[in-house]
């Protein structure tokens, strides 16, 4: 079998998406797994994050989702980048992967090319996470087809419940066409326990979703934003920090779940 694959996504943007990504693959590192990261989000922050920038890159997520299936093998030997942020191997993003929707009009099977490219791969890990664009289209389809779980990164922000909404629309949608529910479990993120309102979000999301979150939850932590500045994980600067601690205990939640 391999790899659990973990899909990170929620269609609001600036909910800590992509910093759960790479802190979460970087606790698993940690942790002692082989993880790999695919960034497929064409603004590639997570790439960019493992100072791996647009120049550098000759092949991209984008190549193999165009690539013939007899040649995946060589693809993703060209294509993954060793230990490129925190521990974690990266197969970099592209902004040409906002052509797919165009590129893939006439292609059979386009849901699943995803899943069955990684095949080659999943032998190799332990974790794949997959870093998803926030709207929907055909990469989000993708990723939550190969998905084994979905996790739901939601700012505690009245706003935020909104972005859950739409979610939980595509999700309905897809569980239908796919014939099983995809699974899923959120995870409260930017949490400010000084203000009323994260306070209050966070006692309707627990009271909402129930056992469909994680007990963890990821607080407020300026060393995120310092990080990333650095273009690393929270876990080069300040390992101790309650940020990094959040995210350690998150990987430790995921890997009980199976």
């Amino acid at each position: 079998m391999g790899a659990k694959i973990l899909a990170v996504a929620n269609q609001k943007g600036g909910v800590g998406k992509t910093t759960t990504s790479i802190t979460l693959g970087g606790a698993l590192a940690r942790m002692g797994k082989k993880v790999l990261l695919l960034d497929l989000d064409p603004h590639a922050c997570a790439t960019l994050h493992a100072r791996i920038y647009p120049e550098s890159v000759t092949y991209s997520l984008y190549d193999l989702f165009l690539a013939d299936e007899k040649t995946w093998p060589e693809v993703w030997f060209s294509l993954i980048r060793s230990k490129a942020l925190a521990g974690v191997d990266v197969a970099p993003g592209n902004i040409r992967l906002s052509e797919l929707e165009v590129d893939f009009r006439e292609r059979r099977a386009k849901g699943s090319v995803l899943a069955r490219s990684l095949t080659v791969v999943r032998k190799d890990y332990e974790y794949i996470i997959l870093d998803c664009p926030p709207h929907v289209g055909i990469l989000l389809v993708n990723a939550l087809v190969a998905a084994d779980l979905l996790i739901i990164p939601i700012q505690t922000d009245f706003l935020a419940l909104h972005g859950l909404k739409l979610l939980f629309d595509t999700l309905h949608t897809l569980n239908k066409a796919l014939g099983r529910p995809i699974c899923y479990k959120a995870v409260p993120t930017m949490y400010d326990k000084r203000a009323k309102a994260c306070t209050r979000v966070l006692e309707l999301m627990q009271k909402k979703m129930g056992t469909s979150m994680f007990t963890t939850i990821i607080g407020v932590d300026t060393h995120f934003r310092e990080a990333s500045a650095l273009g690393g994980t929270i876990f080069d600067i300040a390992p101790h920090s309650r940020g990094a601690l959040a995210y350690t205990e998150l990987a430790d939640e995921v890997e009980h779940l199976w």
